[in-house]
């Protein structure tokens, strides 16, 4: 017997083929494949977390923000401990440690 005979009729079909070639295009050697799709949903996922991240950070921010406008003395106490701020009859020491 011949190894066409063998195979069954559905297998020989023009739509059975044609409808094969295209989902294993599709899954495996399109641009969209399903690979791709994956690294896709796990990059969207990361950068969801950054962005809850980044929204919280904004709101503590907006906050300092707030009380910096609104005090006097905290604004002062900011200015001399972040950017070493002085009077100008003061002198500044800045101790750095060792790690």
């Amino acid at each position: 017997m011949r190894i066409m005979d063998k195979i069954p009729k559905i297998f020989k079909n023009f739509y059975f083929i044609a409808s094969a070639v295209f989902i294993f295009w599709m899954l495996f050697i399109d641009g969209n494949d399903l690979i791709s799709q994956w690294r896709l949903a796990s990059r969207y996922s990361e950068l969801q977390k950054e962005k809850e991240y980044y929204q919280e950070m904004i709101k503590e921010v907006e906050v300092d923000r707030e009380g910096l406008l609104s005090d006097d003395e905290l604004l002062e106490k900011f200015a001399r401990e972040r950017y070493l701020m002085k009077k100008e009859s003061e002198d500044l020491f800045v101790i750095v440690e060792k790690e």
